[in-house]
């Protein structure tokens, strides 16, 4: 999984962000940069979390932004990662609540996303491999991790 996101350029390496919204939009950029979705699906994610709850907190430390209400804006079934230096709140209240791993779904193709889904389990199940994307400054980085990890 971390070989396609190199190889599609889904990936992203950031200090910090501002708050959770500019988070969710950091993490769009790269689907947007190749058409896999549209510029209004970040916003339409940002609205889910505001109706919702941060509901895209999946474990502590790791974010899976998504809309819940349709794809609109989707053209493609991917998967991109992001790595914040500085983990961003989403619930001040909640530590818990806190991401600095994302990874944003884009769907449209509903076999694709449950082979990508399971594909995204098998990797957030090896603790080693999250422990070392924490630490991942680029994509050479991640390549050794799927090298050393998860191949």
């Amino acid at each position: 999984m971390l070989r396609d996101f190199v190889e599609k350029n889904h990936y992203k390496f950031a200090c910090e962000a501002k708050d959770w919204e500019e988070a969710v939009r950091m993490s769009c950029e790269c689907l947007e940069a190749d058409g896999t979705v549209e510029g209004n699906y970040k916003e339409e994610i940002i609205a889910c979390i505001k109706k919702y709850g941060p509901y895209i907190i999946i474990l502590p430390d790791i974010a899976m932004p998504h809309s819940q209400e349709g794809a609109e804006g989707v053209h493609k079934t991917s998967i991109a990662f992001m790595k914040l230096e500085k983990p961003v709140s989403f619930d001040p209240e909640d530590l818990e609540k806190d991401a600095q791993l994302f990874f944003t779904l884009a769907s449209c193709n509903p076999d694709q996303h449950l082979d990508n889904m399971s594909r995204l389990s098998d990797m957030l199940s090896n603790e080693e491999a999250i422990a070392e994307l924490k630490k991942a400054k680029s994509p050479e980085d991640l390549m050794r991790i799927q090298e050393q990890y998860l191949d």
